[in-house]
């Protein structure tokens, strides 16, 4: 039966319900339905009550005493794979692979100022450059 509200909730996790559940993953604490609908840019706070309840009824939000909504189960979306939350920021994984090659690439320099092998440098450069860029095309397309 787990399995089967998991992919219920697969499902049920696109467009608008999808940027609601994200909005609200995003976030560390409770937040009010006009306040969705106003950072996500609804029509009216009854399209973003709609889309709260979706979540709602799968069971991933609640409601607490003062009318608002917070995340209480998360699902792994696909959409996510290639994101990891850090604090509240949803950052590329590719990011930290850059940032590692960045910096054993900037010791190298420093360490072997005098005596760079270009191999070396093409290697760490090229690395470098490559996780970066990767990094910044998965950020520009991510769904939040």
């Amino acid at each position: 039966m787990a399995e089967k509200q998991k992919e219920d909730a697969l499902y049920n996790l696109r467009g608008k319900t999808l940027k609601v559940y994200l909005h609200l993953l995003s976030r560390n604490e409770p937040v009010g339905v006009r306040e969705v609908q106003r950072i996500l840019g609804f029509s009216s706070p009854s399209v973003a009550f709609h889309h709260i309840e979706k979540l709602l009824n799968m069971g991933l939000v609640e409601k607490d005493n003062y009318g608002r909504y917070r995340i209480v189960k998360s699902v792994d979306v696909a959409i996510l794979q290639p994101f990891t939350k850090v604090g509240k920021f949803m950052l590329p994984r590719l990011s930290f692979y850059a940032a590692f090659f960045t910096t054993l690439t900037a010791l190298y320099v420093i360490q072997n100022l005098n005596a760079l092998d270009l191999y070396a440098l093409m290697f760490g450069s090229a690395a470098t450059l490559a996780f970066w860029y990767e990094a910044l095309r998965t950020w520009l397309k991510k769904p939040f």
